[in-house]
């Protein structure tokens, strides 16, 4: 349902959210590395999250990206829309285009109920309650 560089937007902002009591920026290529994603795709991401105002840059040579307390606090859905769409949860399981309630396609209903659920576990869900069980090892971003 999310695409892999949804995913990765979601990684890169849970390992920002794990810095902040650090005060520390992260660069790109320790993102990358730490995530295991492609400094040119992390690039990309971060910049689209900068000015989506998911999280902050700061140019120089101490610069980098980091998350505010506040940011901390916003939903995951916010960065799935930035990244993958407002319409990711509205779209056919089976990916057809005229997929609906009066022409529904053979998953239709179950697709629905289930696309229901993950969307409001991602309205509901924050960053930093996704950011928690990484600081105390008890969940990775490396796969």
């Amino acid at each position: 349902m999310l695409s892999n560089t949804c995913k990765t937007a979601i990684k890169a902002v849970i390992y920002l959210s794990s810095k902040f009591d650090t005060e520390e920026n992260a660069g790109i290529k320790e993102i990358s590395e730490l995530i295991n994603a492609s400094e040119h795709t992390v690039g990309k991401i971060l910049q689209t999250l900068v000015k989506q105002n998911i999280i902050n840059s700061v140019k120089g040579p101490s610069g980098g990206f980091y998350i505010s307390k506040e940011q901390q606090k916003q939903p995951i859905i916010n960065i799935i829309e930035a990244i993958d769409g407002k319409q990711v949860f509205k779209s056919c399981g089976l990916g057809l285009s005229k997929c609906s309630s009066t022409h529904p396609c053979p998953i239709h209903d179950e697709y629905k109920e289930a696309r229901d659920i993950i969307e409001k576990l991602f309205r509901q869900k924050r960053v930093m309650d996704l950011c928690e069980p990484v600081t105390k090892g008890l969940a990775y971003l490396m796969g």
